[in-house]
């Protein structure tokens, strides 16, 4: 038996319909795990508890995975030493004195996003805290600098290879059935889906054209009206959060504006040393290849690129950031021993809801695409089945996805939840369908970047938009914006960015073009900035 059939439907169905009931993707996807293994195995509740916890087991002794998963935590401890430090704090110091307008005050907040990339929640914290009094000083609304806080967090998170949302979306791409018939690794694979990736960078275009032509529409007009007056949030949507608190006084008096980026621009230079210098690891064999350096002249530079092991490579790099991180702010003074080890744990504490998503997010797509022989459901079989020989069109697949992606991030508030349930659903219907219509390899790989480009569209947008996600939760609360003020004022720009996205993936379904998808998004969204300020009431 290849497959269990419309049986193996049940896990993600489940799992979505109680994400919209429940608003908890934890839940959701554990009882969705649950309800495959039963499957599997035949409804035996002992055998599917046995099975179940050989799985996670299973998920947890791969190589791959149990890198990726530290990486997480250590990269959520890394965040915890720079909250600690007081060094956010002296940057915006330093900026106070340099930024002396609205335009550049936004400007610096869109930079300081794009640079911040390692975490979508300490980006939406930081920034605020460091730009709200800037962007005070200078009547920015409260509302607009949410709005460009929350527009550099997920969608900067999704397109740098070294955050912790781009080495979750890796794992999920890599144990999805139909991605090895590529024969390229899962970091060159994200390379170039980002050009596909419309939501997220056309956000961030967005922010510039706003930014620099000041074309408000919506609420967020009215806001921007009432900070020039003096009012820098609307009351009628209630009062503004309290300040975030960050560390001042102590040794944090000592921070520069340098220990807050120093710390990033290591684990950036780590990383790009380690991607090629782990191909050359794993090229040694000792025989034909003797060292690193022979290694390293039998390929090029952009083939130890493409053929590395990202979670080896990002592992090591953010080892080497967090021992020189945590020796370099000791020795600065920033803090002691005992205060620095507290930080670091309580970094890797928050990240212990996003682990628990990871690991369940492996789990459920383990039992999804594996044979029923090895205690699956064949989902991945059964789909493409189904979708190949009902000659579903191909072309329709990345705006459909796109939207059933953003209607399960808007109502789960999550963007890893839903890469967890549409990735492994997706990625086979693709191959399949592709394969069906007997494309090109070219054409295929196409096929497939555009479709689980528009399941991370359709997820960033969801949760940029949805009112109970954590990030738009943090960019009001870092903006001190009352929550739904920004809800309200962000929502239309996002808006008008997702139908622009959603226009371009069906242009791109129907020409497997990056270049098309791109023209026709690119159109959409000059018509909506020109027309919409005139028609958009405040």
């Amino acid at each position: 038996m290849a497959h269990f059939g419309i049986w193996g439907l049940i896990p993600p169905v489940l799992t979505i319909t109680l994400a919209f009931i429940t608003k908890d993707v934890i839940v959701s996807l554990f009882l969705g795990i649950i309800s495959g293994a039963l499957i599997a195995a035949g409804g035996n509740p002992i055998v599917a508890i046995l099975n179940l916890t050989d799985l996670m087991a299973d998920v947890l002794s791969d190589g791959w995975n149990i890198r990726i998963f530290l990486f997480c935590a250590l990269l959520g401890g890394l965040v915890g030493m720079l909250s600690r430090t007081g060094s956010a704090n002296a940057f915006g110091l330093w900026a106070r004195k340099k930024i002396n307008s609205p335009k550049t005050s936004l400007l610096l907040a869109w930079l300081c996003g794009i640079i911040i990339f390692i975490d979508d929640y300490f980006n939406s914290l930081a920034v605020g805290t460091v730009m709200r009094p800037i962007a005070d000083k200078n009547k920015v609304s409260r509302a607009k600098l949410a709005w460009v806080l929350d527009s550099t967090a997920a969608p900067v998170c999704i397109l740098v290879p070294i955050s912790s949302w781009v080495i979750t979306v890796m794992s999920i791409v890599k144990g999805s059935e139909g991605f090895e018939s590529f024969g390229m690794s899962e970091f060159a694979f994200f390379i170039k889906a980002v050009p596909y990736n419309i939501y997220a960078i056309l956000t961030l275009i967005m922010v510039l054209t706003i930014i620099f032509t000041n074309r408000d529409y919506g609420p967020m007009k009215k806001s921007q009206k009432l900070a020039e007056q003096g009012k820098l949030f609307n009351e009628a949507y209630g009062d503004a959060p309290g300040e975030v608190e960050i560390v001042t006084s102590g040794r944090a008096k000592n921070a520069k504006m340098f220990d807050m980026l120093l710390p990033i621009i290591v684990l950036i230079i780590s990383a790009l040393i380690m991607f090629p210098f782990t191909t050359y690891l794993l090229t040694v064999d000792g025989e034909t290849i003797t060292s690193v350096s022979q290694a390293a002249a039998s390929m090029s530079l952009g083939d130890a690129f493409n053929n590395t092991d990202a979670s080896m490579a990002l592992w090591y790099a953010v080892i080497i950031t967090v021992a020189f991180t945590y020796i370099y702010y000791i020795c600065r003074g920033l803090f002691k021993i005992k205060d620095a080890s507290e930080a670091l744990i309580n970094g890797i504490k928050s990240m212990v809801p996003a682990l628990v998503i990871l690991v369940m997010a492996w789990s459920i797509g383990t039992i999804i695409k594996s044979s029923p022989a090895d205690g699956g459901l064949g989902l991945a079989s059964f789909l493409s089945e189904v979708v190949v020989g009902g000659g579903f069109p191909l072309a329709l697949v990345p705006a459909i996805v796109f939207i059933l992606s953003a209607l399960i991030a808007f109502a789960t508030g999550t963007s890893w939840g839903t890469f967890a349930i549409m990735i492994p659903i997706v990625m086979p219907i693709a191959v399949g369908l592709s394969a069906g219509k007997g494309l090109g390899s070219a054409e295929a790989l196409n096929a497939t970047l555009i479709c689980v480009s528009a399941v991370l569209g359709g997820a960033v947008f969801g949760d940029h938009a949805s009112p109970i996600s954590d990030t738009t939760i943090l960019s009001s609360t870092g903006a001190g914006c009352p929550h739904l003020e920004h809800v309200a004022t962000q929502l239309p720009y996002a808006l008008t960015v997702a139908v622009c996205a959603f226009i371009g993936f069906i242009v791109g379904g129907f020409t497997l073009s990056a270049v098309a998808a791109w023209i026709t998004s690119l159109i959409c969204f000059a018509l909506a900035i020109i027309f919409l300020p005139k028609f958009i009431k405040e």
